[in-house]
């Protein structure tokens, strides 16, 4: 068999590391040809190709970003110029031309839904979730996202000492767009007085009521972990408004910290280097036994598989309910409500 990957959307630390464990899995033990496809459908697009062998495929397991390139190409989204043949019928035709067997997309939730479309025009693929964010519907847990809340657990870490000895209020704002994952365990993880998620929204009065109660009650510093999808009446970023709302009605002196891409930067956690092995892996064991349309997905401790067409379209959110969220709760740490 010949199989393709490609990594599309943004990069994330442990594409390499599947990228690998397709690679080694489908050549060692499979005795496959693999091909990568370079800058995500584009390539496809494109037929912007290279060979991988054991050898090239050496070296990458603890590298960040992608070898691949990646781009947010979204084949089904428009045309190409008049005249021209969709883009769609363009990777089919390309797919048949490179004589694969089958496609592995690796990305997010705009990914799944690319290769689930795909799959549903007759192509054989596999999806492997990655995200820092998360929220891919269907899997426990995606690659990049342990490595993501290291860095920014860390980052609010060494924001407690600034806080503590200036007496501040240290906003930080982490990713997550839609759902605040990163927010509510890197919060949770950093010792966070104040945790604010895109799915539970808040009120800004409970906010300055929790900073005021900390400093009635001796702690005159304060550390607020805010997701960069929460909404604001100004719609900036919501550590701007939070910072200038909370120093307004409290008078504690309050900076803010994005901390942006540097969350998704740099070299994959040993977690999220062993994720990623293990989903690359069974994804190539899919490809084997011919088992298309699917990604891989970790329920519990196992990695398994569901259907890509009930994957699209979904997306997975923290819920009130979320254990975290319970816990934190019963030791006194707001959510904003």
């Amino acid at each position: 068999m010949k199989i393709g990957i490609l990594s599309s959307g943004g990069d994330c630390p442990g594409i390499n590391a599947t990228i690998r464990g397709v690679g080694k899995t489908a050549i060692m033990h499979y005795g496959m040809e693999v091909i990568g496809i370079h800058s995500g459908f584009v390539g496809l697009l494109n037929k912007d190709i290279q060979s991988f062998d054991e050898r090239s495929l050496s070296g990458i397991l603890n590298l960040g970003g992608t070898i691949l390139g990646t781009s947010r190409e979204k084949p089904f989204r428009k045309l190409l110029a008049s005249g021209e043949s969709e883009k769609p019928q363009i990777i089919i035709q390309n797919y048949e031309e490179l004589g694969l067997d089958c496609l592995v997309c690796i990305g997010g939730n705009g990914t799944q839904k690319t290769a689930g479309m795909l799959s549903a025009l007759g192509l054989n693929v596999i999806g492997v979730p990655k995200t820092i964010d998360n929220d891919v519907w269907g899997t426990d847990i995606t690659f990049g996202f342990d490595t993501a809340v290291n860095i920014a657990t860390e980052a609010i870490d060494r924001l407690h000492s600034t806080a503590s000895s200036h007496k501040r209020v240290m906003v930080v704002e982490v990713m997550g767009h839609h759902a605040g994952w990163i927010a509510l365990y890197a919060g949770m993880a950093g010792g966070a007085d104040v945790i604010l998620l895109p799915e539970l929204g808040y009120d800004i009065d409970r906010v300055n009521e929790a900073i005021l109660d900390r400093a009635r009650r001796g702690k005159p510093y304060s550390i607020v972990v805010v997701a960069e999808g929460v909404e604001t009446p100004d719609k900036k970023r919501p550590s701007d408004y939070i910072t200038r709302t909370i120093e307004a009605a409290t008078g504690i002196e309050c900076r803010d910290t994005v901390l942006g891409y540097i969350q998704r930067g740099g070299n994959p956690s040993p977690f999220d280097r062993n994720l990623a092995t293990r989903l690359g892996g069974h994804a190539t064991e899919l490809i084997a036994n011919r088992q298309f349309g699917r990604m891989v997905c970790m329920k519990g401790d196992k990695v398994e598989s569901i259907a890509l067409s009930e994957v699209a379209g979904k997306l997975k959110v923290v819920t009130p309910e979320q254990d975290l969220i319970v816990q934190g709760e019963r030791m006194g740490i707001s959510f904003g409500k």
